[in-house]
């Protein structure tokens, strides 16, 4: 899809031209920017106010050296990052990323991402993104402590409660968050509420586990019943195993649907029964493992080498929710040719552009990440809100306010869409539901 806006392109060529080879930035940028055409075109004002040459650009970036000792006394070096977006509508919000594939790229589309995926959940939180390309995996407790420590030790110059509050994210768990927020507390002398994603021990929130993938099924239930449908009956297949993955077939399930495949980076599983949670559970959450175990556990389930294989199970609901790109055309066109009525998105952007062009050519009924997976930064907000006011809600009130949260985001985007001429087109209703916001605070608060 090419730019019917001349203004528009220009935006699009300067982002390359300034952030040479970021393609998964680029990616995140043009998908945003075609869908917000028909706006430019009714508000001439935003143009001349700069607002989207303001937006794609971070209003702060961060790069540091994180340097730490192994158990056998190595010194390794690791970089750390923090990309600031926008705060026009709230502190500084989005997860701390630790993964080897962790570079500019990806943190800058994750957090110009988040900066809508916020502004949709209604919660005054500005977005950002931040990491390093340490890995968590095989390392002891005390290596990782070590990295944790002295990855704060820089990044808390550049945060807190009222400033930026980052989260837990892809190998940032409630370890990881533990070792930084009492790292942040020592050189602080102060007890706040500077990170998300905490144990339930010191001020972390009921139900944050389980929020994004609960909330990516109040989304995809909001979609289907505005359409006619529901979760009753429905085969469904989920890619990852992770806490995403595992609550959304959790929450899938009690609503009525069959899920029948699971996967992580190794390959997947079919169980043509429907998953045994508490089997993936023990294997996930207290083992560590891999997916594959499943398959010796549980008779007549079967596993397939090469995690992209599992869109080619015929389904009637996908749920990606494993990593970006996963779904390209291909994959698409494999779904839609089995049947597949809904797509919507755990991850962040889990379909390429061509894939979701797939889907929506076909009346696939597609849930794009800001919308459908914001259920876990919308929790993150709950939990700012409970440590600013001293309280912590029952794991019920989190989950209620989370369900009222999600199914806003649903009206709002589909709203939007409708407004401007594109019924049911929730990719660019989310994003133009997410700009309008902030970049009214933007035109109010001036240059």
């Amino acid at each position: 899809m090419s730019f019917k806006s001349s203004y528009l392109a220009e935006v699009y060529d300067n982002v390359v031209r300034v952030n040479p080879g970021e393609p998964e930035f680029h990616q995140a940028v043009r998908e945003v920017l075609e869908s917000l055409e028909p706006v430019i075109e009714q508000r001439p004002e935003l143009v001349k106010a700069g607002i989207l040459e303001r937006m794609v650009e971070p209003e702060r970036s961060i790069r540091f050296r994180v340097s730490w000792v192994d158990d056998s006394g190595k010194v390794q070096v690791n970089r750390g990052y923090r990309f600031q977006f926008n705060s026009a509508i709230g502190p500084y919000k989005g997860g701390l990323r630790l993964h080897p594939s962790v570079n500019a790229s990806i943190l800058k589309f994750l957090g110009f991402e988040q900066v809508f995926k916020n502004s949709l959940t209604g919660l005054p939180m500005g977005g950002a993104k931040g990491g390093s390309d340490f890995d968590p995996k095989g390392k002891s407790d005390a290596e990782v402590m070590r990295f944790c420590q002295a990855f704060m030790t820089e990044l808390y110059r550049h945060i807190g409660p009222d400033t930026d509050v980052p989260a837990g994210d892809i190998g940032t768990g409630a370890r990881e968050i533990g070792y930084m927020f009492g790292q942040y507390k020592k050189i602080m002398n102060e007890y706040t509420g500077v990170l998300t994603g905490k144990s339930l021990s010191y001020g972390g929130s009921l139900a944050r586990k389980e929020a994004t993938g609960y909330g990516l099924c109040y989304f995809t239930d909001e979609l289907l019943r505005d359409n006619g449908l529901s979760f009753e009956g429905m085969i469904t297949v989920i890619s990852g195993s992770g806490n995403v993955a595992i609550y959304a077939c959790e929450k899938a399930t009690l609503f009525g649907a069959k899920v029948v495949a699971l996967s992580d980076s190794n390959g997947y599983i079919y169980d043509k029964n429907g998953i045994n949670l508490d089997v993936v559970k023990q294997i996930k959450e207290v083992e560590r493992g891999r997916i594959s175990e499943y398959a010796d556990r549980v008779p007549g389930s079967v596993y397939t080498p090469g995690c992209s294989g599992i869109w080619s199970i015929p389904c009637d609901i996908a749920l990606p929710c494993a990593t970006q790109n996963e779904i390209n055309a291909e994959s698409a066109a494999l779904l839609v040719k089995n049947g597949v009525k809904a797509v919507c998105e755990g991850a962040n952007m889990p379909s390429t552009p061509e894939a979701i062009e797939t889907f929506q050519k076909n009346g696939v009924f597609f849930g794009p990440a800001k919308a459908a997976n914001a259920g876990g930064v919308a929790t993150s907000g709950l939990e700012m809100s409970q440590n600013s006011l001293r309280l912590s809600w029952t794991f019920e009130e989190v989950d209620e306010k989370l369900c009222g949260i999600m199914k806003n985001i649903y009206k709002n985007a589909s709203d939007a869409a409708k407004e401007f001429g594109m019924a049911g087109n929730l990719v660019a209703g989310a994003n133009i539901a997410g700009f309008m916001k902030v970049a009214d605070a933007m035109m109010w608060q001036g240059i």
